[in-house]
């Protein structure tokens, strides 16, 4: 018995390893796509642009090793510093009145009100809207002649304003202009609200807490981990504006609206200077890096977690 027992063993011991190194194989097969794709179109691109770095290369000639002069004309180049300037103005102003604008829209929706799925979905249905369609849109908004936005200022009577054509007046519009985009964290703070427990808000009530108070008090710090994520998606997002900045205006007016990753795209392929658009690219990912590093050292203070 005792060996009839053994041979069991031994074959059930067989039978689960060789099921076992079927399912690793299997989980390896279906990552492959992702692991083949992550390496040839983000990972070696990102390891050859630190070789570029180094590097003087036009696409054309073969690349000719400069040192560290790409990095010291990065620090250098007033325009590199102004996209970046603008990068900064256009971030540091239109995401926090995105996330108070797409939070008290999550509030307001999160009502039990008529017609409630119909606006959910009105305000996030610009987010499938491609992007060249939004620019092209609203480029028609900001004309000076016979824009909307002239139109509905002149309601209250304002002179017309050429918007994107004055250097004052175009990171202003393009910060108004994000405001179209903030259907994705409107869904996300809506999905926060309704996991917050009921109990609690009736709780405070009873107690004499008005709508202000469990706002500040309950709502807020248990919708601060959304908050957070929020913030640091559309900091992450508003760092890379491109496509609208280069289909609306290409930079202009005096360079106002030129961005950073407009500014690397502009010295890449229109430039042919490699070498220093991946100075460029580094530098700016440094800083997203290091934004992101900095809001989640912060984020302890005043981010609260169920767990914590």
């Amino acid at each position: 018995m005792t060996a009839i027992t053994q041979r069991r063993r031994d074959s059930l011991r067989r039978y689960f390893s060789g099921l076992a190194l079927e399912e690793t194989l299997s989980g390896f097969l279906f990552a492959t796509p992702f692991v083949v794709g992550f390496s040839v179109f983000i990972a070696y691109p990102m390891i050859y642009s630190i070789v570029l770095v180094f590097q003087n290369w036009d696409l054309l000639t073969p690349p000719v090793f400069v040192g560290l002069n790409n990095i010291t004309k990065v620090f250098r180049d007033p325009v590199a510093n102004l996209s970046l300037y603008n990068t900064a103005f256009y971030t540091f102003l239109a995401v926090p009145v995105q996330l108070g604008i797409s939070f008290l829209l999550a509030m307001a929706l999160n009502q039990p009100i008529k017609g409630r799925s119909f606006y959910r979905a009105g305000f996030y249905m610009p987010m499938i809207v491609p992007v060249v369609a939004s620019a092209v849109v609203w480029q028609r908004v900001f004309h000076p002649e016979f824009g909307l936005m002239n139109e509905v200022i002149g309601w209250f009577g304002m002179e017309p304003r050429k918007w994107l054509w004055d250097p004052a007046l175009a990171k202003p519009a393009f910060i108004f202009m994000s405001f179209w985009m903030i259907g994705r964290q409107m869904v996300i703070f809506i999905a926060g609200l309704q996991n917050i427990p009921q109990s609690l808000v009736e709780a405070a009530s009873i107690d004499g807490a008005g709508r202000l108070h469990q706002l500040r008090h309950i709502i807020i710090p248990l919708m601060t981990p959304i908050i957070f994520y929020n913030m640091v998606m559309a900091i992450i997002a508003s760092f890379q504006i491109f496509a609208p900045a280069m289909l609306m205006t290409n930079g202009g007016p005096q360079n106002a609206t030129l961005f950073a990753v407009l500014n690397i795209y502009r010295n890449a392929f229109e430039y042919y200077n490699m070498g220093y658009a991946s100075a460029l690219a580094w530098e700016l990912f440094v800083i997203v890096v290091g934004f992101t590093v900095t809001q989640f050292y912060v984020s302890r203070r005043w981010v609260y977690y169920e767990t914590g």
